[in-house]
């Protein structure tokens, strides 16, 4: 299985990402040998995944994902699927 995730970060930040193993993936962010995002905005949290079948899946959802508000991030982390769709319909 391949993921999509989002991670709760240091200064209110989201961070957007895909991999095979999300907790193996966290605890490298963690440690400081992540993306350079995750060493200026220290990982907090896991806040949301998403399983696939293939790699090239999660990494479209991630690429889709990447480019989304956080308002609309932080509407799907929650599951308010109506304020979701309020704001995708705000930027159509």
């Amino acid at each position: 299985m391949y993921y999509f995730y989002i991670l709760q970060c240091a200064h209110n930040k989201l961070y957007v990402g895909s991999c095979q193993n999300v907790d193996f993936r966290f605890e490298t962010h963690k440690k400081g040998n992540g993306a350079d995002f995750t060493k200026q905005h220290k990982p907090l949290s896991i806040a949301y995944t998403e399983a696939f079948k293939t790699r090239a899946k999660a990494m479209r959802r991630e690429a889709q994902i990447k480019n989304w508000s956080n308002a609309k991030k932080k509407a799907l982390i929650a599951g308010d699927f109506e304020t979701l769709h309020q704001l995708s319909a705000s930027n159509d």
